[in-house]
C-alpha cells in the first residue's frame, strides 16, 4: 500500500525553511516525498483579498497563520517587494532533488493564481505555466513531468496544458482515487493522483482538533487499506515549521498501519494498471477550506448513461 506524501512548497520562508527541514526527517524515517515549487515571486501578502470569502477568516484564525508564516512573509508583495524564489534559492531546490526526492511544479506565482486562474483566459494560463515549467528547467537541467496545482484551482486550458507540456500525471484535485479527467465533456491525457485526506489547515481547531488529536483522527482515516493508496498534501510553511512534530507523528503512525511512504512518481507506477476509470473534474467545498476547489466526480460512462436514460423519450 503506498501512501504518497505530496509537498506543496508555497513561499520563499518555506522553501528556505521548511523544505530542509522535511528533507532531513524524511530521509531519517527512509520516506519517500514528491515536492511540488513555487517558482516565481512570493506575493503571499496579497492574498489578503480573499478576506471577504466565506470561511477564509475563520481558517486564519483557527491556523494561526502570521505564527506559521511570519510577519514578513505576510507583507510580500504589498509592503514589502516579493522575493523572486526560483531565482534566490536554487541551491536549496537542487538540494531536494539531489537527495533524491522527486520534485515538480506547483505554479509561478502562488497567489495570483489560485485567485486568478479560476476565471482566466488561455494566454494567461498559459503564460503562467510556461513561466513556472521554463523556471524549472532553468533550474533542474530537464522538463518537469509532475504538475500540483496551487490551491486545487484549475480550469480548461490547465487542464490542456497538463498534456501539451508534457507532464507524466498531475495531483490537481481533490478525489478518491487515481483517474483519467473528463473536464467538460473534453478527455484530458494527463491522469490526476487525487488529494484523498484532509490537511492539517483544514482541520486544525475543528472538533477540538490540536497539533496531537489531530494525529489519531488522521490515522483512523488510513487504518483500512486502500488498493489504490492514499495522497496526502502537506505544506512546508506548517509540516516543515512548527507542526513539524505533528507531521513525525504521522509518518510512525502509518508506517505501523503498514504503509509505504512514497513520491507521486512511486505510488503512480505502483498502481495495478494505468487503464484508469474516466472521471468528470467538477468543483466542490472542502470541510475547512474556502472556496470552491477541483473535484473528482462520478465515472464518466456511469454519468453518461445516467444522463442518456434521464433524457430518453417515453416508448
Amino acid at each position: 500500500m503506498h501512501l504518497a506524501l505530496k509537498i506543496d512548497v508555497d513561499t520563499y520562508r518555506g522553501t528556505r525553511e521548511g523544505v530542509p527541514r522535511l528533507v532531513d526527517l524524511l530521509r531519517r524515517h527512509g520516506a519517500g516525498a514528491t515536492f511540488l515549487f513555487s517558482l516565481g515571486p512570493d506575493h503571499t501578502g496579497r492574498a489578503v483579498r480573499r478576506a471577504l470569502r466565506r470561511g477564509f477568516a475563520q481558517k486564519v484564525r483557527r491556523t494561526s497563520v502570521v505564527e506559521h508564516y511570519g510577519v514578513k512573509t505576510l507583507l510580500y508583495g504589498t509592503l514589502l517587494p516579493g522575493p523572486d524564489i526560483g531565482r534566490e534559492c536554487e541551491a536549496e531546490l537542487r538540494a531536494v532533488r539531489d537527495a533524491g526526492f522527486e520534485v515538480g511544479v506547483h505554479t509561478w506565482d502562488h497567489v495570483r493564481w489560485q485567485d486568478g486562474v479560476a476565471t482566466a483566459d488561455a494566454a494567461w494560463t498559459a503564460r503562467e505555466m510556461q513561466q513556472a515549467c521554463d523556471r524549472f528547467t532553468q533550474i533542474f537541467g530537464e522538463r518537469p513531468r509532475v504538475h500540483g496545482a496551487a490551491g486545487w484551482q484549475m480550469n480548461r486550458h490547465a487542464y490542456r496544458l497538463t498534456q501539451a507540456l508534457g507532464f507524466d500525471y498531475a495531483s490537481d484535485t481533490r478525489g478518491t482515487h487515481p483517474f483519467a479527467p473528463m473536464f467538460e465533456a473534453e478527455p484530458i491525457a494527463c491522469p490526476q493522483l487525487p488529494t484523498t485526506l484532509p490537511t492539517l489547515d483544514e482541520l486544525l481547531g475543528r472538533d477540538g482538533l490540536d497539533p496531537v488529536t489531530v494525529v489519531e483522527h488522521l490515522l483512523a482515516l488510513t487504518a483500512t487499506p486502500s488498493a489504490t493508496g492514499h495522497v496526502y498534501t502537506l505544506h512546508a510553511e506548517l509540516e516543515g515549521q512548527k507542526l513539524l512534530p505533528t507531521f513525525e507523528a504521522l509518518l510512525e503512525g502509518w508506517r505501523a498501519q503498514g504503509w509505504t511512504l512514497a513520491s507521486l512518481r512511486q505510488s503512480f507506477d505502483a498502481l495495478p494498471s494505468k487503464d484508469l476509470p474516466r472521471c468528470a473534474v467538477t468543483t466542490g467545498e472542502v470541510d475547512g477550506r474556502s472556496g470552491t476547489l477541483a473535484m473528482q466526480g462520478g465515472e464518466f460512462l456511469a454519468a453518461w448513461a445516467q444522463a442518456s436514460a434521464a433524457s430518453a423519450l417515453p416508448v
